[in-house]
């Protein structure tokens, strides 16, 4: 069974800092691009960033390039998201895709 389990999130003053953990199991998590989605209240999904299998491409939305970094370990089997410079308009769930999976996300909050 394929599980995405999402943690790290929290609440965070403007211009902090954050670092969401993914932990991925019951598949090959090495051989495949993996994502990172948000919703934020009352709007639809939006995708934030994806890195490929090996970890060296990585693609980020217009709207957190340079501030947010992705990243991951595949020999734990973990995806990260640094979150710097963290906007009121990052307030969201962030959730870690696989294909047509997601997690169940962790809630991002940031406000002073």
């Amino acid at each position: 069974e394929v599980q995405l389990v999402e943690s790290g999130g929290g609440l965070v003053q403007p211009g902090g800092s954050l670092r969401l953990s993914c932990a991925a199991s019951g598949f090959t998590f090495g051989t495949y691009t993996m994502s990172w989605v948000r919703q934020a209240p009352g709007k639809g999904l939006e995708w934030v960033s994806d890195i490929n299998s090996g970890g060296r491409g990585t693609t980020y939305a217009d709207s957190v390039k340079g501030r947010f970094t992705i990243s991951r370990d595949n020999a734990k089997n973990i995806l990260y998201l640094q979150m710097n410079s963290l906007k009121p308009e990052d307030t969201a769930v962030y959730c870690c895709t696989f294909g047509a999976t997601r997690g169940q996300g962790t809630q991002v909050t940031v406000s002073s």
